[in-house]
């Protein structure tokens, strides 16, 4: 969080607000509200409050919500009091976050509702903005649902492009087991299956702690369900939208994952005004 601010702050600030350096003297103190303009989740709160404190450690925040409230049009979140330079300073940016993280948390709340009263998680993806993920993850964290690997190197995840170059789900599994024997590490292994017949495979080759049904149709799917009978996790991933998700209920799956959650939501509008 603290190299992604101060790499921010770089980026944005270069060698001066010349803005705020031309028209406002540079004692001058001031006060701002962050106001919410659309209902929904509210998440980033933690990370603004950083933002205000790597911008200038004697600006002063009173908050007056947190992260995972729900917020309707015409809420204050905080007030932040100090030198007018460093509010500006960090406007856009607290705005940048905020905006983006409440805006994945309202869809994967939205998400979760539709899932209510089954046993069916809600997976994010890698499917993020380079540099951003981790505060992506937390907000679908904050709006309900449960973060997938953060990357690459904390799960094992074959996907079709491993199975394809490795030489088929026999080869790739059987190259896993021998990784994981050589290396000592202790990782979850996920592989994806496109049909039926790789999945019989990989319930009769065994290996993995979970099986990713990937763009099945809905009648596959069913078939592929009652093959598994729950011998392994199931993930099923592949398209699925707000619009589909609810196909998916009371089927027994027991992860469904959707890049859609960081990559295709609404930022929640709100600003930060002078007062």
């Amino acid at each position: 969080m603290h190299r992604f601010i101060a790499n921010a702050f770089i980026e944005d600030v270069g060698d001066g607000d010349h803005t705020s350096l031309a028209c406002i003297p540079g004692n001058t103190q001031g006060r701002a509200k962050l106001i919410i303009k659309e209902n929904g989740i509210l998440a980033g709160v933690a990370v603004a409050l950083e933002v205000f404190q790597q911008a200038d450690a004697t600006l002063h925040v009173d908050s007056f919500l947190n992260d995972g409230t729900v917020v309707k049009t015409g809420d204050i979140v905080l007030e932040v009091t100090g030198s007018v330079h460093s509010i500006l300073k960090a406007e856009r940016l607290v705005l940048n976050i905020m905006q983006r993280m409440s805006g994945i948390a309202t869809l994967t709340n939205k998400m979760v509702h539709i899932l209510n009263d089954t046993n069916t998680l809600l997976l994010d993806t890698r499917k993020t903005t380079p540099g951003f993920r981790y505060f992506e993850k937390e907000a679908v964290r904050i709006g309900g649902g449960t973060n997938h690997r953060f990357g690459l190197f904390d799960m094992i995840l074959i996907k079709d492009n491993h199975v394809d170059y490795a030489g088929g789900i026999a080869a790739a599994l059987a190259a896993t087991k021998a990784y994981l024997q050589k290396t000592g590490k202790s990782l979850r292994v996920e592989i994806e299956t496109r049909n039926l017949t790789e999945v019989a495979e990989v319930l009769h080759i065994g290996g993995a702690d979970r099986i990713m049904l990937d763009n099945f149709d809905l009648e596959t799917l069913k078939k592929a369900l009652k093959l598994i009978d729950k011998k392994i996790e199931t993930e099923v991933s592949g398209g699925i939208t707000p619009e589909t998700l609810p196909n998916y209920r009371g089927l027994g799956i027991d992860y469904i994952s959707m890049g859609a959650l960081t990559h295709s939501y609404h930022s929640l509008d709100m600003s930060l005004k002078a007062f």
